[in-house]
């Protein structure tokens, strides 16, 4: 059998490596009731103006199809995290806005997540996370 090319390696590699950093994510963002990718959906809310965005524009923020995001946001509405909102102008179109309860648990699951993001990159010097984040950003 043929060796991989250290391109497929990477690959392989890399998602081995997302596979982890998600499990442990979402195994410290319990404690707050959310997993990763509704951490990832506050944090989109959060950085949007006013704190909303069109379900659609949440999608392409997260990296999730529009589908996918309508069915992660009906339980975050169920408990309180996110709120529909409407745009005075145009009755037909229905935001997603942070709430103020949401505002807190992304608040405190962020530090959380900090925490996690330490011990990760704690093998590396800061230079070498510097590093890392230019690669990974060039290959984005």
């Amino acid at each position: 059998m043929p060796e991989l090319t250290p391109q497929l390696s990477l690959l392989l590699q890399s998602a081995a490596l997302w596979s982890q950093l998600i499990k442990r994510a979402d195994s410290q963002l319990s404690v707050h009731g959310i997993s990763f990718t509704e951490f990832s959906i506050l944090h989109c809310l959060s950085q949007a103006p006013l704190q909303q965005l069109s379900r659609i524009e949440l999608a392409n923020g997260v990296g999730l199809s529009a589908s996918g995001v309508t069915r992660l946001l009906a339980p975050l509405e169920k408990i309180h995290l996110v709120e529909k909102a409407q745009v005075a102008r145009d009755a037909r179109v229905s935001l997603v806005k942070l709430s103020t309860v949401g505002a807190q648990i992304y608040q405190d699951a962020r530090q959380t997540l900090g925490y996690c993001a330490e011990q990760f990159a704690a093998p590396l010097t800061p230079r070498q996370q510097e590093q890392l984040a230019d690669l990974l950003a060039r290959l984005a």
